[in-house]
C-alpha cells in the first residue's frame, strides 16, 4: 500500500510540460544515424533522450515562475497539458511503428539483413527503466541541493543560498562520479585489459627464427610483447604465401613491435625498437612504416598484410604499445600516453633515418587506425621534418578530435562534401572511402603522400559536440553511400545518437562504420606507396583474397583486441 501511494504519488508531481518534451525526444531518438542498433541500445538511448526532454520542460517551467509571468488558471493548465501530452502520446506512436523500417534503412546501404521489427514494447520498457533512474538520480540531486541551500539561508539571502546549494550538490555529485565510480571502473578495467593483454594463445607459439621480433635472438623478449604484440608478430604473411599470390620471388617482411613489459618508460621502449629494427635490418628493405596503434596496442591485420603483399615481402614494420585499454578509455584516462609514446617512437626512427645516405635508405611512412592515427598525426611536427620530409601517411578512421585532419576538412575546396572532401590541388592529401578516392589518379602527387581512409558511416571520425545545436556538414546532399537517406538531425538527440554510435561503430560488417577492409587499404597504400609493378587484373585478384582471407578469419567485432 505504501508503495502504490509512493508511485502514485511520483507520477501525480510529473510536468506535464517536462513529458510533452520527453515525448517528442523519445520519438526523434527512434529516428536512424549512422549504425544500426539493438532494442537494448535503443531502449536505453531513448529512455536518456526522454529524461534530457523532461529536464527540458522542468527548466522551462522555473523560467516563467522566475520571470513571474502570469499563469493559467489550473483547469486551463491541466486541459492543455493533457492535450500535448496526448499528441505527443500519439507521435512517439507513430515513430514507434517506424522504427523497424528505419533501422533497415541503415542495414540495406550496408548490406545487412533486414529486421521484422524494432521490439517496441521492450524499447519502451527499457526507455522507461532508464527515464525512472535518471529520474530519481535528478530528484536526489534537487533534495541535496534544497537541504545545503536551506542550512545557508540562516547566513546568506535566500537566492545566493540556492545557488551555493545547487553548485555544491554538483561538486559533490562530479566527486562521487569521478573519485569513486569512475576511478574504481578504471582500475577494475585496467586490470582486466593487463590481464587479458598477458594471456598466451597456443596456436601462436613463439617464433623459433632469428630474424623474428620475440625469437630466442630477439632483443624483445616474448613474454614481454602482450597478446597484441605477439598477434602482429605472428599474423603476417610468410614470403612464400606473397609468392603465391603474386607469383614473383618474395621477402620475409619484417615485423617489429615492443610492448609495455619491454621498458619502463616510452623513451626505453622507442630505444628498443631501433635496436631492434637495426637488429633485423629493417633499415635495408625498400619501405618503413611506423605504426602507432589502438589503444589496446592492436594493429588492423587488413592494413599492414595488404602493403606487405604489395611490396612483395621487401619493407619492414615497427609499432610500440602505449596502453591496455582500448581506444575510446584510452582517450578518456590516459590521454597524453598515445601521444608521448608515438613521438618517442618516431623521434627514434626518424632521427636514425636522416643518417643513413638519401639513396640506400628506404622510404618511410606512417600509419595508424582510429586513436592511432590521431596520435599519429602528431609524432611528426612538420618543422621537425620540413628539411628531410617523410614519404607520406596512411591514416584510418580519424577521430572527430584529430588535428590536422579536422584543419584539411574545414578547408576543403566548396563543393566536396564533408565526408569526402578534395584539398586544394590534391597533391598533399587525398581522401578515399568504399569507392576510392575522387581524385584521378592521373593527378600528380607532391613530395609528401597522404591518405585519410575514412568511410561516411564512421562516427569515431564524424562526431562533433557542435551536432548538440548545428546540424553537421556530412548530413548535407549528397550524402555518402552507406549512409540512411532517412538520417536527420535534431538538437541535442542527433549528438546523443552519433555518442552511441561511436561505441558501436566496431560492430558493423566489414568496410562500413570502423570496420575497415583490406581492399580499401590496398587502394589507399597504392596510391601513397606509389605502387606501379601491379596491373589492374592482379590488384582485383588481391583484393579478393584478402577479403576472403578477413571473412575467414572473422570480422573486426569478433576480435576482442581491436582497440577502435
Amino acid at each position: 500500500m505504501n508503495l502504490a501511494w509512493f508511485v502514485r504519488r511520483q507520477l501525480l508531481s510529473l510536468s506535464g510540460v517536462g513529458l510533452m518534451l520527453g515525448a517528442l525526444f523519445f520519438a526523434a531518438a527512434l529516428t536512424p544515424t549512422l549504425i544500426p542498433r539493438s532494442y537494448l541500445t535503443q531502449g536505453a538511448l531513448a529512455g536518456a533522450c526522454f529524461a534530457i526532454g523532461y529536464l527540458a520542460g522542468i527548466l522551462w517551467r522555473w523560467l516563467w515562475h522566475y520571470l513571474e509571468l502570469p499563469e493559467p488558471s489550473a483547469r486551463a493548465r491541466s486541459g492543455a497539458n493533457a492535450l500535448a501530452v496526448t499528441g505527443c502520446l500519439l507521435v512517439a506512436i507513430i515513430f514507434l511503428r517506424q522504427a523497424a523500417e528505419w533501422q533497415n534503412s541503415i542495414r540495406t546501404v550496408m548490406k545487412m539483413a533486414p529486421v521484422d521489427t524494432a521490439h517496441p514494447l521492450k524499447v519502451c520498457v527499457i526507455a522507461l527503466i532508464t527515464f525512472a533512474v535518471l529520474l530519481m538520480l535528478g530528484r536526489l540531486f534537487v533534495l541535496i541541493a534544497r537541504f545545503l541551500a536551506a542550512r545557508k539561508r540562516r547566513f546568506i539571502p535566500q537566492r545566493i543560498a540556492n545557488v551555493i546549494g545547487v553548485l555544491v550538490a554538483a561538486l559533490l555529485f562530479w566527486a562521487i562520479a569521478s573519485n569513486v565510480l569512475v576511478s574504481t571502473a578504471f582500475n577494475a578495467l585496467d586490470s582486466s585489459f593487463r590481464e587479458l593483454d598477458a594471456v598466451f594463445e597456443p596456436e601462436r607459439p613463439q617464433p623459433t627464427a632469428p630474424g623474428k621480433t620475440g625469437s630466442p635472438a630477439s632483443l624483445v623478449k616474448w613474454n614481454e610483447l602482450g597478446r597484441t604484440g605477439r598477434r602482429f608478430i605472428v599474423s603476417g604473411p610468410a614470403a612464400a604465401e606473397i609468392s603465391a599470390v603474386t607469383g614473383q620471388a618474395a621477402q620475409e617482411p619484417v615485423r617489429v613491435y615492443v610492448g609495455l613489459g619491454g621498458a619502463g618508460t616510452a623513451q626505453a621502449r622507442a630505444r628498443l625498437a631501433l635496436d631492434e629494427l637495426k637488429r633485423q635490418h629493417g633499415f635495408e628493405r625498400k619501405v618503413l612504416i611506423v605504426i602507432t596503434p589502438t589503444g589496446t596496442g592492436w594493429i588492423d591485420p587488413s592494413a599492414m598484410d595488404s602493403v606487405e603483399y604489395l611490396h612483395h615481402g621487401d619493407i619492414a614494420s615497427v609499432a610500440m604499445q602505449y596502453s591496455y585499454l582500448n581506444s575510446p578509455l584510452s582517450l578518456l584516462f590516459q590521454p597524453e600516453y598515445g601521444a608521448e609514446a608515438s613521438r618517442a617512437l618516431f623521434a627514434e626512427i626518424y632521427g636514425y633515418w636522416t643518417t643513413l645516405p638519401k639513396d640506400k635508405r628506404p622510404k618511410l611512412y606512417l600509419h595508424g587506425l582510429s586513436l592511432g592515427a590521431m596520435n599519429s598525426e602528431k609524432s611528426a611536427e612538420l618543422f621537425e621534418t620540413i628539411g628531410d620530409p617523410i614519404a607520406g601517411a596512411v591514416w584510418s578512421g580519424p577521430p572527430f578530435e584529430s588535428r590536422i585532419w579536422r584543419s584539411v576538412t574545414a578547408s576543403r575546396n566548396p563543393g566536396s562534401p564533408a565526408w569526402l572532401p578534395e584539398f586544394r590541388n590534391s597533391r598533399f592529401v587525398r581522401f578515399m572511402n568504399q569507392n576510392g578516392a575522387t581524385v584521378s589518379a592521373d593527378v600528380p602527387w607532391g613530395p609528401m603522400r597522404i591518405v585519410y581512409l575514412q568511410y561516411a558511416s564512421d562516427a569515431i571520425t564524424f562526431f562533433n559536440y557542435r551536432d548538440a545545436y548545428r546540424r553537421p556538414a556530412w548530413m548535407a546532399a549528397p550524402r555518402g553511400p552507406d549512409v540512411s537517406p532517412e538520417l536527420g538531425w535534431y538538437p541535442i538527440v542527433t549528438m546523443l545518437q552519433l555518442a552511441l554510435d561511436m561505441g558501436m561503430a566496431n560492430g558493423t560488417p566489414m568496410g562500413f562504420g570502423h570496420v575497415y577492409a583490406p581492399e580499401h587499404y590496398v587502394d589507399a597504400w597504392v596510391a601513397v606507396t606509389d605502387v606501379r609493378d601491379w596491373s589492374t587484373d592482379a590488384l582485383a585478384m588481391l583484393k579478393e583474397q584478402l577479403a576472403a582471407k578477413a571473412r575467414k578469419t572473422g570480422s573486426a567485432d569478433d576480435d576482442p583486441d581491436r582497440g577502435g
